[in-house]
């Protein structure tokens, strides 16, 4: 998957009352030590992590500094300290309980982050203390020291970003597994890419630039069409105006020969209609189930109503495939391994670079889920474990304020228009 969908609806269980002096819960994927270790005669650490709470809106996800011991390891795992995380939109989905791969809450959320080596178990032989890491956990990410297996890290080139590290993996590996594992992407083909302006969307269009004569159909709003046009689409459609169905057959009659839907419900149907003989649509989400900051059963059911069915002697008939994808449910190490280091060789080569579209302090990792659910991101919405410095929070706070100034002053402006054209 790409880790951005949803495939079952999971219940809302009811949330506990606690009392005001209550700490609270502590998450699931947190480091695990023992008393009696010998770590315990270390000096504690201090932790910050990003824990869901409960299902449903943006405060659901609180951001708790914990005392700890340092972990012990075993013998295959490695400890990180991450210096910055990927915001997936699996994560929006599992802040709503839609995402069936994270644990109940109290969970630290994350699947992507990266960051330095602090130590090492005592049979991994490829890694190292102070090596910079790309690391993949199913939950747990969204901390400032994580323990992971050592077969999901991945060593950083010297010139990669950790911001650029943070965003590769689920994004590339979502797009590149699906493009060319799947659809077997080949010169001269055309691709359809939904969401072209997010991380999978500008992830897969890179990734068509590096096959020949590839044509990307990209949709998006219409500000973000000069930014997607320069990284590689080919035609911009705007979604919100146009019936990108007719638009795509002004320029390509036959249609196209993949698409790939993270949407889900009535997209799937106009998708599979716009495949050529031979084409193939994999899906790989519901985006379309999540319209707003908590769970929507109206839209859910909307979705699963209007999802696309069809029996194989329809397949037969209009000699076209649909594929299913899910990077979460993918446990083949040897793969994860084999596309990881094909993706970080591509970006040594200059093929394919991560755009950054923001990063956000944990302590605003609201902010940061409201600019992806709301579709303003052009890239990688990025998180930072490190707490934000005086100095940039009081950037933020007078940046708060001229931009209240500059909207009073244009309500201002519109009033003294109103009132000169009743004059």
């Amino acid at each position: 998957m790409s880790e951005e969908e949803a495939q079952t609806q999971q219940q809302q269980p009811p949330e506990q009352e606690k009392k005001p002096d209550e700490p609270p819960p502590a998450a699931a994927d947190a480091p695990q030590e023992s008393v009696n270790s010998p770590a315990a005669e270390e000096p504690p650490l201090s932790c910050r992590a990003l824990v869901l709470t409960g299902y449903g809106g943006y405060d659901k996800v609180k951001l708790q500094v914990k005392t700890q011991i340092k972990p012990q390891l075993k013998p295959d795992e490695v400890l990180v300290r991450v210096k910055a995380c990927g915001l997936n939109f699996a994560e929006l989905l599992g802040r709503q309980g839609l995402y069936e791969l994270l644990p109940a809450p109290p969970v630290t959320m994350g699947m992507e982050g990266s960051g330095v080596i602090e130590a090492v178990g005592e049979d991994v032989k490829d890694r190292k203390v102070g090596d910079r890491v790309i690391a993949l956990k199913r939950s747990g990410m969204w901390q400032d020291l994580v323990v992971v297996s050592a077969a999901r890290t991945f060593s950083m080139p010297e010139e990669m970003t950790f911001e650029e590290g943070a965003a590769l993996s689920i994004n590339y590996l979502t797009a590149y597994m699906m493009l060319f594992e799947m659809a077997n992407l080949r010169p001269g083909k055309s691709v359809l890419v939904h969401m072209a302006a997010g991380g999978v969307g500008i992830a897969a269009t890179q990734l068509c630039q590096t096959v020949q004569d590839v044509t990307v159909f990209g949709t998006a709003s219409a500000s973000k069409h000069e930014t997607i046009s320069q990284g590689g689409v080919t035609h911009p459609i705007d979604y919100r105006t146009k019936d990108y169905v007719e638009e795509i057959r002004k320029i390509s009659p036959k249609g196209v020969d993949i698409v790939l839907d993270p949407l889900g419900g009535s997209d799937t149907q106009k998708g599979f209609s716009l495949l050529k003989p031979l084409g193939m649509l994999i899906a790989f989400g519901m985006a379309n189930c999540v319209t707003g900051q908590k769970k929507n059963l109206l839209a859910i059911a909307k979705t699963w109503y209007n999802q696309f069915s069809l029996n194989t002697m329809k397949l037969i008939q209009t000699n076209k495939a649909i594929s299913g994808f899910h990077l979460g449910y993918i446990t083949d190490e040897e793969l994860f391994t084999r596309m990881m280091l094909k993706l970080l060789e591509l970006y040594r080569q200059g093929k394919i670079k991560p755009r950054i579209d923001s990063c956000y302090h944990f302590e605003e990792v609201a902010d940061a889920m409201k600019r992806m659910h709301e579709r303003q991101n052009v890239g990688k919405v990025i998180l930072l474990p490190e707490p934000k410095k005086e100095e940039e929070k009081q950037k933020s706070n007078t940046d708060a304020e001229e931009n209240d100034a500059v909207v009073n002053e244009k309500k201002e402006e519109a009033t003294e228009e109103v009132k000169a054209e009743k004059d």
